[in-house]
């Protein structure tokens, strides 16, 4: 199993900034793709962005301009710098890792969210 456990939300201002972090453990060969998600009440969970081993990134058109992700392969965390926080970036945010824990094993793990509350 592949564990990631998430750290970095809270409770912020309109126009401030959070970092979330988000660690994997467990037996991992390769990650593929690291992402981070977000699902607010009563709306279905959307990408906010997400980070290939090769380096390429994509994000939501909501956050562009406003958020990297970024991540230190050594430590097998990514990140998520939010910066210009608005109300409506009110959800739980979700950590996704995809990979392989061995040649042929793959894993496509989620991590138990972090809320992360942007106040008017």
């Amino acid at each position: 199993q592949v564990q990631l456990v998430e750290s970095g939300g809270g409770l912020v201002q309109a126009g401030g900034s959070l970092r979330l972090s988000c660690v994997a453990s467990g037996s991992i060969f390769s990650i593929n793709t690291m992402g981070w998600y977000r699902q607010a009440p009563g709306k279905q969970r959307e990408l906010v962005a997400t980070l290939t081993s090769g380096g390429s990134t994509n994000y939501a058109d909501s956050v562009k301009g406003r958020f990297t992700i970024s991540r230190d392969n050594a430590k097998n965390t990514v990140f998520l710098q939010m910066n210009s926080l608005k109300p409506g970036d009110t959800a739980v945010y979700y950590c996704n890792l995809s990979g392989y824990r061995s040649m042929l094993n793959r894993f496509d793990s989620w991590g138990q969210g972090t809320q992360v509350t942007v106040s008017s």
